[in-house]
């Protein structure tokens, strides 16, 4: 774990919009402990630190939002799109679902499950002859770019994927692995 300097903390804080005894009240340490620590007077220890880090990470996460977060533009197909293409799209951008959007709406997904267990229904035996409406899915939940992250990490716990929604029209999309991918930064 890193271990921020003086100067490191008082950005972070002053960068989230938080005051000194804000920190100080969400820590369990007083303002002045605080100051001390900003200012470079005190020397703490290491748990004292630790109290700012977790604090500062806590509210760190809590201003991200999925506008901050999503991925655009969203990969997509057609629901008039051909088996064999989307299948060549999944391939081609290592991803198992493709949300199906219609001028810039969400009308549902594809996924490489569907499509095997349309093939094991024997509802389709050549790829080629069938298109993307013979076997979607509903599609992913969607949200506002100011959807924040508890909300997110909710969401994706019953979902491989959701949509960032803005007027009417997809501008984004947030997996699972981003989620992932953001804690391990």
């Amino acid at each position: 774990m890193h271990m921020p300097d003086s100067a490191e903390i008082k950005d972070k804080r002053t960068k989230l919009g938080l005051t000194q005894s804000e920190i100080a009240e969400k820590s369990g340490l007083s303002q002045s402990m605080v100051a001390r620590i900003e200012s470079g007077t005190v020397d703490p220890r290491v748990s004292t630190i630790k109290k700012i880090v977790d604090v500062l990470h806590q509210e760190e996460i809590s201003v991200i939002t999925a506008g901050d977060m999503m991925y655009g533009p969203v990969i997509s197909v057609s629901a008039d799109e051909t088996l064999e293409k989307t299948v060549s799209i999944m391939e081609k951008y290592k991803i198992s679902q493709i949300p199906v959007i219609e001028n810039g709406v969400a009308i549902g997904c594809i996924s490489e499950s569907a499509i095997i267990n349309a093939m094991d229904e024997g509802r389709i035996q050549k790829i080629h002859s069938h298109i993307v409406s013979d076997v979607m899915e509903d599609g992913f939940p969607t949200i506002p770019p100011s959807t924040d992250m508890d909300t997110i990490i909710h969401l994706l716990h019953n979902h491989h994927a959701i949509l960032v929604v803005e007027k009417g029209k997809v501008t984004g999309v947030i997996t699972k692995h981003d989620l992932i991918a953001m804690i391990t930064n």
